[in-house]
């Protein structure tokens, strides 16, 4: 029987190196590809150190490549990276919201881009390094499942995955420690075996979200200035940098002092405010969501009780999760109160270690689309 042929996203990291082993051990007809993401040469030489959109990127994985014995492309895919992920996030932060680039690459650029590209040409499937399993569930639908290491579980970034994507996917390192993978990577003499693992966001290696916003709006008169903070009733206590430079449930770096902890509590755009507030202030049991998408589940049609996260870190919470009414917004109430529900994080839901769905999380007051 002819082998299948599978495309993985190279990243020049231990874990897609060691993906495209696997698979190429598997007997799968394996092509290697790093995806050209990066806007200019300058980023480029930037990045040469690190992230998984530099130049050394594709360095490694043209020489994981080599050692594996499959061929190596580059891929460019420079416009929609700015579109879906650059645009999105500079235009999240001056909402006041705090976005999620990885989330926005996962489901644009490393499966609707590239696996477009890959069934061009040929290709089955795609698969990637990312520590998380495909199910097919008893209903006939796809989702994912959680790793077997609950430390480098990867299933959140990947929630916003369509059916179509998740048939079409392999994740073979989800079945494996990130030990384990360093073990593999290392008795296959792959070039990458004690490479570190990127951090952070990629396209901005020095983690300046702030100075990165500036630079991309510079001359058009879109990034607010400095304004105040204030407290829930409105008084004013100080100025803040502007509000790019915040998120909910910040404390550090806000400049001001008070003889006990204030955390950030609200962002609001309209007027130019950073709230500010107590400890406890932070903490809530319910958020509405929209953009959702579900995996397990054709529809939502009543109340269902999940184990919801609201953040990559977040170790979840239950929660009981119900229909808004709106099409497309989806209510959720936790059994217990969490620290910084943020707008334009995402929130979530498993059950059984595998994804329920998610969306996007709605400032108060925000309505669909908007």
């Amino acid at each position: 029987m002819e082998k299948k042929k599978v495309v993985v996203g190279m990243s020049g990291g231990v874990d897609s190196s060691v993906a495209a082993y696997l698979l190429k051990e598997e007997g799968y007809d394996v092509v290697g590809i790093t995806m050209q993401i990066w806007q200019s040469e300058e980023q480029a030489r930037m990045e040469d150190n690190g992230g998984c959109c530099g130049l050394s990127a594709v360095d490694d994985a043209r020489r994981v490549c080599e050692a594996i014995g499959i061929p190596h492309y580059v891929m460019n895919f420079r416009d929609i990276f700015r579109e879906k992920v650059i645009t999105y996030f500079v235009d999240e932060y001056l909402r006041g919201h705090t976005p999620n680039p990885c989330i926005a690459c996962n489901r644009y650029v490393k499966w609707e881009a590239l696996l477009e590209r890959s069934l061009q040409i040929g290709a089955d499937y795609i698969a990637t390094g990312h520590y998380a399993r495909i199910l097919q569930l008893p209903n006939g639908r796809y989702t994912i499942q959680n790793s077997v290491t609950a430390a480098k579980d990867q299933t959140y970034a990947l929630y916003n995955l369509t059916q179509e994507q998740l048939s079409h996917t392999l994740l073979p390192i989800g079945a494996y420690d990130k030990d384990s993978i360093r073990r593999i990577a290392a008795e296959a003499m792959l070039p990458v075996a004690h490479k570190p693992d990127s951090q952070e966001i990629c396209f901005i290696p020095d983690h300046d979200y702030a100075g990165y916003i500036d630079q991309e709006c510079a001359g058009t008169g879109r990034v607010p200035g400095p304004g105040n903070f204030v407290l829930k009733d409105g008084t004013v206590v100080g100025t803040h940098k502007g509000i790019t430079h915040y998120t909910i449930g910040q404390r550090k770096g806000l400049g001001i002092a008070f003889g006990h902890p204030v955390f950030v509590s609200e962002i609001r755009p309209d007027t130019n405010e950073v709230v500010l507030d107590e400890g406890d202030a932070v903490f809530g049991d319910h958020l509405v969501c929209d953009q959702v998408n579900l995996m397990s589940i054709p529809e939502l049609t009543g109340e269902r009780e999940v184990l919801a996260k609201i953040r990559y870190s977040h170790k979840g919470e239950k929660a009981i999760i119900r229909p808004d009414g709106d099409p497309g917004r989806i209510a959720v109430e936790f059994l217990k109160p969490v620290r910084a529900i943020t707008p334009g994080q995402a929130v979530v839901f498993y059950e059984e270690e595998h994804v329920l769905g998610g969306g996007v999380i709605c400032a108060p007051g925000e309505r669909s689309g908007s």
